[in-house]
């Protein structure tokens, strides 16, 4: 709806640096995992802009240094400019990256997933997009559900429905469920970027711990299923344990329910192998 060539979620979150005119911006510089999403998106965006990309991690695995994929190879491609992220400190303190210390004034700075207040004007729209979609159909009630890793989509998307629709408080919920890290640290996120409790999403979780990023058969067995019945390719990383708590949940479907796919899928290209090396036995049908 916005543009092709950022991934999934994150051209929504980014969209207000797509949009706007910044003069003074250079370059951007931001922090997070070597395959991120987020990573590649502001790859595009730098390149789209004509801005340089400085980009932090504190690991590549060698296998992937070795042979580039997914996300990683299509950063560097856009020109992308990898940095150590032992060179900044901790807590990932703007002013503590190199960049910043040398006192230039044409950098912008990006929080690792893109959580900060402009990702509201994006997912406003993304929360226009869907009201507009329910008046077409005439859906008078929904409840929308997305996995979180920040949380930074779910939050200002509960956000713009109470704006956008205040007459119809309350016919819109969204529910979402912490892929990093727990339901405390998913609030404490939510808190930082939205202090009224009113305008925050309604976290579920499954009773058993996740570990992000770690292989789990039922999520692998949930991704084959969901390509099997829909022709739909997912995220691996995000929408597995989304459609798994969903599905723990069914409550959520007292209304139509609407579930925000988290796009992503170049990452599958690293995730994918490695769940076939894991998991030879499970097949599903068709071209993944």
């Amino acid at each position: 709806m916005l543009h092709p060539d950022f991934s999934g979620n994150k051209a929504r979150k980014f969209y207000y640096f797509f949009h706007h005119d910044l003069p003074h911006v250079k370059k951007i510089v931001s922090y997070g995992s070597a395959q991120s999403n987020a990573m590649y998106s502001l790859s595009v965006l730098a390149k789209m802009r004509g801005w340089e990309f400085a980009y932090y991690v504190d690991h590549v695995a060698e296998y992937l240094r070795e042979n580039p994929h997914g996300n990683y190879k299509g950063a560097l491609d856009n020109g992308m400019q990898l940095r150590d992220l032992r060179q900044a400190q901790i807590p990932k303190d703007p002013q503590s990256f190199p960049e910043f210390v040398e006192g230039k004034n044409d950098l912008l700075f990006i929080e690792e997933g893109g959580r900060q207040k402009e990702a509201e004007y994006g997912i406003k729209l993304l929360a226009q997009e869907i009201i507009d979609w329910q008046e077409e159909n005439n859906v008078k009630m929904l409840n929308v559900f997305l996995p979180s890793g920040t949380g930074t989509t779910a939050l200002f998307l509960q956000k713009s429905f109470s704006c956008l629709t205040p007459h119809a408080s309350g016919l819109t919920r969204v529910y979402t469920t912490p892929c990093v890290g727990n339901s405390d640290y998913l609030k404490k996120q939510f808190f930082e970027l939205e202090r009224n409790e009113n305008d925050h999403p309604h976290i579920l979780t499954l009773e058993k711990k996740h570990h992000f990023g770690k292989l789990y058969r039922e999520n692998y067995k949930i991704w084959l299923k969901l390509h099997e019945e829909t022709g739909v390719v997912f995220d691996l990383l995000y929408d597995p344990l989304g459609w798994r708590v969903l599905l723990a949940h069914p409550e959520v479907f007292s209304k139509p329910t609407l579930y925000i796919h988290q796009g992503g899928v170049l990452g599958n290209e690293s995730m994918l192998p490695r769940y076939k090396r894991k998991y030879p036995e499970l097949k599903g049908s068709g071209d993944l």
